[in-house]
């Protein structure tokens, strides 16, 4: 399938994640340090919790600098244009689920873009997975937590 440190990425997605890397660098980062400046100032650090908490927060703001950089490394552009012969990531696809009769319709993107309460599904995740290069009109089974289920892919767009 594909490499896992390969991040997908949509244009849109590489831009906000440039923006919160940009956010983190130039405003976060230096906010952080006076903070920490400011709890050393206050004496035995020992007993400081605005120390601590400031001490926390910087490695939570250079942890998340780090992971956004290695997804910017790793990107590869995908267009929400998708192929519409078959599924692949950017696709956009409706289904209908057989034992339900339930549509809903996906976008299937990498990790770092999921949105489930909006429709965008990880490649990775049990439907993207069994989606992946399936063509409309298409019968799939899924295996989920609670057993299999049947779709019919109804359209890709």
């Amino acid at each position: 399938m594909d490499d896992a440190h390969t991040s997908y990425l949509t244009p849109e997605g590489i831009k906000k994640l440039q923006e919160e890397l940009d956010y983190l660098v130039t405003i976060r980062r230096p906010e952080v340090a006076q903070q920490i400046a400011d709890a050393k100032a206050d004496g035995d650090l020992s007993e400081n919790a605005g120390y601590d908490e400031a001490k926390n927060t910087q490695a939570f703001v250079e942890g998340r600098i780090l992971t956004i950089k290695g997804l910017l490394s790793n990107a590869v552009i995908i267009s929400e244009n998708g192929s519409k012969e078959s599924v692949d990531v950017g696709s956009k696809v409706t289904i209908r689920d057989l034992g339900f009769g339930d549509q809903a319709t996906y976008t299937i993107v990498g990790s770092a873009e999921v949105d489930p309460g909006n429709g965008r599904i990880s490649l990775r995740s049990p439907i993207g997975h069994a989606l992946m290069g399936h063509r409309k009109g298409d019968h799939v089974e899924v295996q989920t937590p609670n057993g299999s289920a049947h779709f019919e892919i109804l359209a890709i767009d």
